[in-house]
């Protein structure tokens, strides 16, 4: 094979393959002999058909596996001689006019990774915000849970349902012209009033009845409502009453732990203040991790694979589109994402730069997700499906590298993070949770004042801006595999009258600060996938 370099400028290359007509017929010879002994022919005996007669019947078919599997080869033999590290799967392409018999020319293009610039992480200095647990916070915390423990009790005969009591109904939806629609009928649905779980306008209409009443209301569904035959349409629904309850009073005693299977008040107590000491945890974290990659971002500058930065922008602004697309005014909503375009784009940089930081100081330093901790990660994951295609799920995580690199990333990058941690010097204050999420969702909670590319932090302090730094989790690296062609939209399984009114999204602005919060650390570590032969001898 022959390689000529056509292209070397930044951190793109460019290179030609000539793999010759003798290779690829020795490929077809070798393909030949494997095959012929499972080739079935009327008149020959099997295994007996003659070489001839296979290739003849076969021979176009041999010759693209031969081809396929000669630039594969070609490409992976390139990767070890020139010891690149593609950024993203190399472009393949077979050359224009190649005909059977003669020498096969191969253009591939691809983005290398970037020699990464040691680190410099022996002078971090972190702060660690802690937030005591209070009894106050318990007992606040105990009561809001003895509240939704609520109990029902029948509610007298004479009493009309109000906001707050729970009328159970048996319901048929219909659309104006009378006709019943599918996921419309229901029995013993329970309706706690004012919980705004159905439709709008729903709950309203319930207001009233008594215990045995019937009575038909009108409602609209949302324009956004799932089922989208009854999208933006009328209908109406006939209830028939079967209970009316009102909410008993809340108690916090003994029995109320003993009803959990607890074995006493000071257990569930006990089993709160853990909850809202992870809750704190979680939240000290976010802030120190913040912290953390505002000071690596700070302190390297280096070129970026220009792919891997508009892949990263791809995925964030299908996300912020999508959340777009649920907003009030959806128009209004893309145009203001929109004005931000660039912002965004410069994220998507910035989160690519960390993530191959993290990645080199991961690899420097022997951090791993071992195979017992990957095992636990595709358990948890292949959770949501079901029966087969739970396996089916499974299979393509094993089976997908890259879709295993993206299950990986968020639990590869806690742990670098976790590494830095330790390395770092870091002064502990106590603060209370009003602060410390305060400190979170604002820009000066996060900015070191020197960021090289999180240009956000020094915009005015607006109103808009502090919601794009509001919606920070220390998950946001997590990018879900892609998932397996197994499972249909869930959306039409579920009663059509339970579906829809949902609180609103988020404004899609607010999702800049999660989205700078996802370097994807592993990314930059896993191996590049085999070249798509079959799809490059395709476009010839």
């Amino acid at each position: 094979m022959q390689t000529v370099e056509t292209l070397n400028e930044g951190l793109k290359r460019g290179y030609t393959l000539t793999i010759t007509a003798k290779d690829i017929e020795k490929k077809v010879d070798a393909e030949l002999k494997r095959v012929a002994p499972q080739v079935r022919m009327p008149g020959f005996r099997p295994g007996k058909v003659p070489a001839n007669l296979v290739r003849k019947m076969h021979g176009p078919a041999l010759l693209q596996d031969a081809l396929n599997t000669s630039i594969q080869e070609g490409v992976q033999t390139l990767l070890a001689d020139k010891q690149l590290r593609p950024a993203m799967q190399p472009s393949v392409e077979l050359g224009e006019g190649y005909e059977p018999g003669k020498d096969a020319e191969i253009k591939v293009a691809l983005e290398v990774l970037p020699q990464v610039p040691a680190p410099a992480i022996d002078a971090l200095k972190l702060e660690r915000l802690t937030v005591p647990v209070s009894d106050e916070a318990v007992d606040e915390q105990l009561k809001k849970f003895a509240d939704q423990m609520k109990r029902w009790e029948d509610a007298k005969a004479s009493h009309k349902a109000k906001l707050g009591d729970q009328v159970t109904v048996d319901f048929v939806g219909k659309t104006l012209d009378g006709v019943a629609f599918d996921g419309g009928t229901g029995t013993d649905m329970a309706i706690e009033l004012g919980s705004g779980r159905l439709i709008p306008g729903f709950e309203d209409q319930v207001v009233g009845v008594k215990n045995g009443e019937e009575r038909q209301i009108k409602v609209t569904f949302p324009e956004d409502y799932p089922a989208k035959e009854l999208a933006g349409k009328d209908a109406t629904f006939d209830l028939t009453v079967k209970s009316v309850q009102v909410a008993a009073e809340s108690k916090i005693d003994e029995d109320l732990a003993k009803n959990l299977g607890l074995e006493s008040l000071e257990q569930l107590k006990g089993l709160l203040k853990g909850q809202i000491e992870q809750e704190h945890n979680g939240l000290t974290r976010t802030y120190m991790k913040r912290k953390l990659l505002d000071q690596l971002a700070a302190g390297h500058d280096f070129e970026v694979p220009p792919s891997m930065v508009e892949a990263e922008f791809t995925q964030i602004w299908q996300q912020l589109e999508h959340e777009a697309t649920h907003e009030a005014d959806p128009k209004a909503a893309m145009e203001e994402l929109e004005s931000d375009r660039d912002d965004y784009r410069k994220i998507a940089e910035r989160r690519v730069r960390l993530g191959l930081l993290l990645s080199e100081i991961g690899q420097a330093n022997g951090v791993e997700v071992t195979q017992q901790e990957m095992n636990r990660l595709i358990g948890q994951a292949a959770q949501q499906y079901r029966g087969e295609d739970q396996q089916r799920f499974i299979q393509y995580i094993q089976q997908e590298p890259m879709a295993a690199a993206q299950l990986r990333a968020p639990l590869y990058e806690d742990k670098v993070v976790d590494f830095l941690f330790d390395k770092a010097e870091i002064t502990d204050s106590e603060t209370t949770r009003e602060a410390l999420e305060a400190a979170i969702e604002s820009d000066d909670g996060f900015s070191t004042g020197t960021h090289t590319h999180d240009h956000d932090n020094h915009k005015p302090r607006t109103k808009k801006a502090a919601a794009k730094k509001a919606d920070v989790s220390e998950d946001t690296a997590e990018k879900p595999a892609k998932k397996a062609p197994a499972k249909k939209a869930a959306a039409k399984d579920e009663a059509p009258v339970e579906e829809a009114a949902k609180p609103a999204a988020k404004k899609a602005p607010a999702k800049k600060a999660a989205a700078e919060e996802a370097p994807a650390a592993d990314d930059a570590a896993k191996p590049a996938k085999k070249a798509p032969a079959k799809k490059a001898t395709a476009k010839a």
